[in-house]
């Protein structure tokens, strides 16, 4: 029997065009804590676990204050949920992995709350093997807690699976677990940063990273990149 092979998807940026939406909410956020963060800042740091993003862009300022940003945070974002869409591809893509016999796990730390919005939106339940949530793990990427947790519900080794995502964080979490990683250009970040960060190639986003696999099995795919 062949050995099962599991691809492991982010959400925000890679399936779903949210990316923005959590710049923006981010950004208000912060406003309204009484800080001026840009937002070039922000996008830079969306996909990163919230502590590692609050070091990074507010490090200096105390506890109380990065904890209100965040409790902001998530109160917008909740306004901004109904613009949620996903990526042209998204749903086709999935379903030709799980038609060629890959487990599709989609590895992500979204919150309960934002994970139900997303799933409600992909809309590709009956051909998802398992799905990962920020109950999963207490760190985000660029931890590999995440991975780990992936790897372990698609009843695979990091030698029988692929990592798709679109950010730095994603290549960088996905490498601490020894999983290769493809990264699109879909979430914001640039083609020489996702690759310096050790993704193995860089597509526009997943319906380009569609085309250019085929009807080719996708662990087929990866040896040739």
């Amino acid at each position: 029997m062949d050995t099962p092979f599991a691809v492991l998807l982010d959400i925000d940026g890679t399936l779903v065009d949210s990316n923005f939406l959590h710049v923006d909410a981010w950004q208000q956020g912060f406003q309204q804590t009484g800080l001026t963060v840009p937002a070039w800042r922000i996008q830079r740091a969306i996909g990163a676990d919230s502590s590692e993003l609050l070091d990074q862009l507010i490090g200096s300022e105390s506890d109380a204050v990065k904890n209100e940003a965040k409790a902001r945070n998530s109160a917008v974002f909740t306004t901004l949920m109904p613009r949620l869409a996903t990526f042209d591809g998204s749903r086709e893509f999935i379903v030709a992995l799980a038609e060629q016999g890959n487990r599709v796990v989609l590895a992500t730390s979204a919150p309960p709350e934002e994970l139900t919005a997303l799933l409600e939106v992909l809309d590709v339940e009956e051909h998802l093997h398992a799905v990962t949530s920020a109950d999963d793990v207490e760190t985000a990427k660029p931890e590999p807690d995440i991975i780990h947790v992936a790897l372990e519900k698609g009843g695979v080794t990091a030698g029988s699976a692929v990592m798709i995502g679109d950010s730095v964080w994603d290549v960088v979490a996905a490498g601490k677990a020894g999983v290769p990683c493809i990264a699109l250009l879909s979430g914001g970040t640039g083609r020489a940063e996702l690759l310096e960060a050790g993704a193995v190639a860089v597509f526009d986003d997943i319906a380009d990273l569609h085309e250019h696999a085929g009807t080719r099995p996708l662990r087929d795919f990866l040896t040739g990149l």
